[in-house]
């Protein structure tokens, strides 16, 4: 089985090219892409969970030309699960009352 490649926490993009991000005093993040995190903060730091996930679609259909279905289908597997978005995601009632 092969290791699961180290991911962008809140676009998905595998990290293994070494896009990383930047901390203010210019070291690597290796938790965040270059693409979503420089500088010490979020490039978009607005960007809601449903933003992400059609960018993610879209750019899958562009540039890796995957069809929409499964774009959609991977985008909505990885990205809600990535680590910006699981610790942002409202609980939900069932979630509150073991608590």
């Amino acid at each position: 089985m092969e290791p699961e490649k180290k991911r962008c926490q809140s676009c998905g993009m595998p990290l293994n090219q070494g896009w990383y991000g930047t901390e203010k005093d210019g070291t690597q993040n290796t938790t965040y892409c270059s693409f979503c995190y420089k500088n010490g903060a979020f490039t978009d730091p607005e960007r809601t969970l449903q933003e992400m996930l059609e960018i993610s679609i879209e750019h899958m259909m562009k540039e890796l030309h995957f069809t929409r279905e499964k774009a959609t289908e991977l985008a909505h597997a990885v990205i809600p699960n990535l680590g910006r978005w699981k610790r942002n995601r409202p609980q939900k009632p069932h979630d509150l009352e073991n608590t």
